[in-house]
């Protein structure tokens, strides 16, 4: 149930982040016509994109909801992931292309008005902190990326605010773009990292902090089997993680004896944070048929 709350909260959360988004972006642009501010409108068009990369992130961690079908056995949970991974590689682009008309202004700064700027960079900082306030923490790797499509605009806007403080009293309107290129590494960096984890749920490497060996160590320490071994171990989108092995176990055990043992090791890896397992029974002189068995 605590489960089903959180999917449906980030559902909510990246919903209300849309909307208040959107709503900013056609003040941004009303905003940037009146002060006749190039820096502004460009801001305006990002937030556009962020805009839309939200609305598909709403579709996508709605559609995630869905649960198992003849087509989709393990349900439509990696839909979200698939959003995050398109959101981070627009976030990325989207960096790139600012830092090319960033870079150039700082051996060419131009003049700037900084009353307008300071204005709607209060306006900015109140709205998109709003948003990222929402999708706080925890949650789908989609949030988490969303999150960050949201924090750049409030750093964003933090560096308007700044800017525009100090040109109000100083002429230095280079501070503009290095503060700009600053953000854009900032968040670059992360989200490349964000993109990377993204990477490895798709590739279905072994989710960090669990380790094979001694999860099969565990299993015949702790339990009536003589070993476990062909341990497979995925996360199927960042958050719920699965498991199958193959475990050996003495000739003369009974149907009984086999039931228990298989809730034993259930109830292990459960405190391990594995969330599906998968048990093959083998008996002492039984060859593994598979031709990986060892691993």
């Amino acid at each position: 149930m605590a489960e089903h709350h959180h999917d449906h909260s980030d559902v909510s959360n990246i919903k209300t982040a849309f909307f208040l988004n959107l709503s900013f972006t056609i003040i941004e642009i009303i905003g940037g016509f009146l002060t006749n501010s190039m820096a502004i409108l460009s801001d305006a068009l990002h937030d556009l994109g962020d805009s839309l990369s939200l609305a598909m992130s709403w579709y996508l961690e709605n559609y995630s909801q869905k649960g198992a079908d003849k087509e989709f056995s393990y349900g439509y949970a990696r839909f979200s992931l698939l959003g995050a991974l398109i959101n981070s590689i627009v976030l990325i682009l989207g960096s790139i292309f600012i830092l090319t008309k960033v870079i150039p202004r700082i051996f060419a700064p131009q003049a700037l008005r900084p009353e307008g700027m300071l204005y709607l960079a209060i306006l900015g900082i109140i709205v998109n902190g709003i948003a990222v306030f929402k999708l706080r923490g925890g949650g789908s790797l989609n949030k988490d990326v969303v999150s960050w499509h949201l924090l750049e605009d409030v750093l964003g806007w933090v560096a308007v605010l700044i800017v525009s403080i100090v040109l109000i009293y100083k002429d230095l309107p280079i501070l503009d773009p290095l503060l700009s290129l600053a953000i854009n590494i900032y968040i670059l960096y992360n989200v490349i990292s964000k993109l990377k984890k993204i990477l490895n749920v798709f590739l279905q490497r072994v989710p960090p902090g669990i380790e094979i060996g001694a999860l099969q160590q565990k299993i015949a320490a702790e339990t009536q089997a003589l070993a476990a071994h062909h341990t497979h171990i995925w996360t199927l989108d960042g958050e719920k993680n699965f498991l199958s092995t193959h475990v050996i176990i003495p000739d003369q055990f009974s149907k009984e004896e086999i039931m228990e043992l298989k809730s034993k090791i259930k109830e292990l890896l459960a405190a391990e944070k594995i969330d599906h397992v998968t048990v093959e029974i083998e008996y002492q002189n039984e060859e593994c048929e598979n031709e990986n068995c060892k691993a």
